[in-house]
């Protein structure tokens, strides 16, 4: 029978002190972190504590995301950079090549399909991991006992499906985007992240996904047009 289960990343300052978790049901779960890391470490690395906690029930997953970062790694980006050695097409090195390649290692063999779910939007599993994710970043920061989970019990998956309107499969459009492999087509350009009020940043997801945009390509088109406004400049 296939598991379904969440996972997520969190980190405190990105880079800071950082957690990871997944969820399958409240008592089949687990949680880590480190005292220094990025919330895609965390991501990552949730995926691949799951897959090595199965790994002997070699049981189908499904495994419910909110980070296109690693859906795309994983179903886009991953085959050309092995090929050129975990080279991205600039000819740098792959972000987090340590992770991507240990997360390679731990897919192989298995059967595992991803799907993109919207962070924060009341997502049951998802909040679960969410909330796991960030005690264990929490605990990192104030030096406390990690808060970790049972582990993998071999308890098969009972949590209901959250309604259709809460999950998005990365197929679809606004879900994952035909974005350009990690570094290659704007060489120029850096990765960056902050923190929003729940409410604009929802706005911003619905009106990406209306205008068939990633969230991440609609936030890039505001900041690039409030720096135009602000700085009087063009950008790109």
């Amino acid at each position: 029978m296939t598991i379904t289960v969440a996972v997520d990343g969190s980190a405190l300052g990105n880079p800071g002190p950082a957690g990871w978790a997944w969820y399958i049901d409240d008592d089949c779960w687990d949680a880590g972190g480190w005292k220094k890391a990025t919330n895609n470490r965390g991501e990552l690395q949730a995926v691949i504590e799951i897959l090595n906690a199965t790994a002997e029930a070699d049981t189908p997953l499904h495994i419910l995301c909110d980070s296109q970062y690693v859906i795309n790694s994983v179903t886009k980006w991953m085959p050309n950079w092995k090929r050129r050695g975990w080279k991205k097409a600039d000819g740098k090195d792959v972000q987090n090549r340590d992770l991507m390649e240990a997360l390679d290692a731990a897919l192989t063999g298995r059967s595992v399909e991803f799907e993109w779910v919207k962070g924060h939007s009341n997502h049951t599993l998802n909040d679960a991991a969410d909330e796991r994710a960030r005690a264990a970043a929490g605990a990192y920061k104030d030096g406390t006992e990690v808060p970790t989970g049972p582990g993998f019990t071999g308890a098969e998956q009972t949590t209901p499906a959250e309604p259709a309107a809460a999950q998005m499969s990365p197929a679809e459009p606004a879900a994952a985007p035909a974005a350009p492999e990690a570094g290659a087509a704007a060489p120029a350009t850096v990765q960056v992240s902050c923190e929003l009020e729940r409410e604009l940043a929802d706005r911003i997801v619905d009106v990406a996904r209306a205008a068939g945009r990633s969230p991440q390509e609609e936030l890039a088109r505001l900041i690039r047009s409030g720096a135009q406004a602000a700085y009087g400049e063009e950008t790109r």
